[in-house]
């Protein structure tokens, strides 16, 4: 008995993921740290999402419109719309709509299409995006909300949207009621004032770990990040060796100076450390292609992030380390090179 099965002509190749598909899985990977997010936090980072990725897809139209590209082709890939989460994650949920008009703006049309589109740009757009509005728009990126449990005010998605849309707190309410300062932030106010790390993790916005909400946040990126290298979306070079530089230099640190250094949980569980590791650093494009450069490129990501951290002008460094460490990339590239076959 004779069996027959309609195939296509040759050649016959396994099928290859799209980038559409590959996009689609790191939104799904993103989606219970977003939950998160919305459950410690409220409905801001929602509101953030929607006017980023708005704006990022209509730039995206504009400058695929602009070089004669398919715009109905290059707009399904949801390249933009990622790089619109990415950046909506990293600012503060009341932050102004202008501040994702501008991290668009320089994240779509400067960062990528300037560049050459998908593919060629050297530098990841959402963190081009990300420090462009935090050199511009310093107050305002330094609006976050507290966890819900703690905070003495909780704003309705009514105020969140009159907020968000005028760039006002509501009436009567005053920036210092409804804002507070980050874990990171915290630590760093504390230790310029003379105290010690034990002192500034009394405040309330610290948890078990990390900071209150932000250790549960930083669990589900990395639970999405486990997700995206078993789908192999991702290698593991880059998360492990930039999370294995924190918490080794962060021991060390904390071991000869636990006064003035965290202890090292507390920078992976605080700050874009995770989303930093598993979503922004193993870019393809702007990273690097070798298995030993991927290592030196995260652990190069986590080395600078430390250095900004503790001397640096900003409490968190990720988004410039990795930047830094995009320029690095060729030259890393270049001199880890696998050999050659034969050779």
């Amino acid at each position: 008995m004779s069996r027959s099965f309609e195939t296509a002509g040759a050649p016959h190749f396994p099928s290859h993921a799209t980038v559409s598909r590959v996009m689609l899985q790191v939104i799904l990977a993103l989606v219970p740290a977003i939950a998160a997010h919305l459950w410690f936090f409220g409905p801001g980072i929602v509101i953030q999402i929607i006017l980023a990725a708005g704006f990022a897809v209509g730039f995206e139209a504009i400058m695929l419109k602009i070089r004669n590209k398919p715009v109905r082709l290059f707009l399904g890939d949801l390249s933009a719309v990622v790089t619109a989460i990415l950046f909506a994650l990293c600012i503060p949920p009341l932050a102004p709509w202008w501040v994702a008009l501008t991290g668009m703006l320089f994240a779509i049309v400067v960062a990528k299409h300037l560049y050459g589109g998908l593919g060629h740009n050297m530098f990841n757009p959402a963190m081009v995006g990300y420090v462009v509005v935090l050199i511009c728009f310093p107050q305002a990126l330094t609006a976050w909300l507290p966890p819900t449990s703690i905070a003495p005010f909780q704003l309705g998605l009514p105020e969140m949207l009159t907020t968000i849309f005028t760039g006002q707190p509501p009436a009567t309410l005053p920036w210092d009621a409804i804002t507070e300062a980050t874990p990171l932030d915290a630590i760093r106010t504390s230790l310029a004032s003379g105290q010690m790390v034990s002192e500034a993790r009394q405040s309330p916005v610290f948890g078990d770990y990390g900071g209150l909400g932000w250790e549960w946040i930083a669990n589900w990126y990395a639970l999405g990040g486990l997700w995206l290298l078993w789908r192999r979306i991702i290698s593991w070079h880059v998360p492990v060796a930039m999370i294995g530089s924190v918490v080794f230099l962060g021991l060390a640190g904390y071991l000869l100076d636990p006064g003035s250094n965290p202890a090292p949980l507390v920078h992976v569980f605080s700050g874009a450390l995770m989303i930093g590791a598993f979503f922004i650093a193993t870019d393809p494009v702007s990273g690097c292609a070798s298995n030993r450069g991927r290592l030196i490129f995260g652990a190069g990501v986590g080395v600078i992030t430390l250095i900004i951290r503790r001397w640096g002008g900003y409490p968190d460094g990720v988004a410039f380390a990795i930047l830094l460490m995009n320029m690095a990339a060729p030259l890393i590239d270049r001199y880890t090179r696998p050999r050659i076959f034969g050779k």
